[in-house]
């Protein structure tokens, strides 16, 4: 039988969920309840009247080759960002882990402090750098003699690599902060008794850091994934979803179609925008959860 302590314990841990779930409820369940309801007519956001019109919003949306270009540019940056993010996050940390470098804290702030900077300023910044007639680059080149011209931003096969380019440079610094932490937090032990019994550097990494890192990974590929699935100032302030619509991801879609009067087309785009970002997401969890139970 339960003591009088015990049941009073386990009520008051049913009670703390509560507050968490009408948060979940309010802020999540009825408004994604409400989106449906929207996607399914063709409300133009502004006006009270509107149509119930089913799926057409669904099937115009798979018959626009602009909204599939957009669901190819989300896929593109929302897969590749968070691996090279995830990559050079963890080199920089296993790097600034090191106890023989000096200065590592002043480099450590260095690479983090631009992700405390907004993408939308950090675009514009950027675009200033690059820009094919006043960037610093071209001027760069131009004093050596080169003829090269870095237009990046003017070429639809270049433009969205840029883009990724420049937010990985911005961001890394943050899945290395939590990389950085996981590694100061395994204990110095397990390294010597690999040591002792003949671990190369590569085995150390491969048998010792990466499983004790796994939480971390964790961390950083769900944040990741759904930031740059999600993207939409880096690419306003850089390209403008241009030239032409080769950058443009489904944010930028959804708030076009959105504010040019065809918010019921909007809102379904938006749906199906969370289910593109909730594969990836089911997909990473379900490997990292298999991972964890191989360790």
């Amino acid at each position: 039988m339960k003591t009088g302590k015990k049941r009073v314990s386990d009520n008051l841990h049913r009670f703390m969920f509560l507050p968490a779930t009408v948060l979940f409820f309010i802020f999540f369940i009825i408004p994604l309840c409400q989106g449906i309801g929207v996607s399914l007519t063709d409300w133009n956001g502004f006006s009270d009247e509107w149509n119930f019109i089913g799926l057409e919003n669904f099937i115009r949306f798979f018959q626009d080759e602009r909204a599939i270009n957009a669901i190819k540019t989300t896929l593109v940056f929302g897969l590749v960002s968070p691996v090279l993010l995830n990559i050079f996050g963890l080199l920089l940390a296993i790097f600034f882990d090191s106890k023989t470098i000096r200065g590592t804290t002043l480099a450590r702030t260095a690479v983090y402090m631009p992700s405390i900077i907004s993408p939308l300023i950090m675009g514009y910044l950027w675009t200033l750098i690059l820009s094919p007639q006043t960037g610093v680059i071209d001027e760069i080149f131009q004093h050596f003699g080169l003829s090269f011209s870095f237009d990046w931003m003017g070429d639809t096969q270049k433009a969205l690599w840029l883009i990724i380019i420049v937010n990985v440079w911005q961001f890394a610094g943050g899945p290395m902060m939590i990389y950085l932490a996981g590694l100061q937090s395994i204990p110095a032990d397990l390294y010597e008794a690999a040591k002792m019994d003949g671990a190369n550097a590569f085995q150390l990494f491969r048998n010792v850091t990466w499983p004790l890192l796994y939480p971390a990974a964790r961390i950083n590929i769900f944040t990741n994934i759904i930031g740059s699935m999600a993207v939409f100032d880096i690419i306003m302030s850089i390209t403008g979803g241009g030239p032409g619509y080769a950058t443009e991801s489904l944010s930028i879609y959804i708030y076009r179609q959105s504010f040019n009067g065809f918010a019921g087309y909007a809102t379904a785009v938006a749906i199906i925008m969370f289910i593109i970002i909730a594969i990836p997401i089911a997909v990473s969890m379900r490997w990292m959860k298999n991972k964890e139970a191989d360790v």
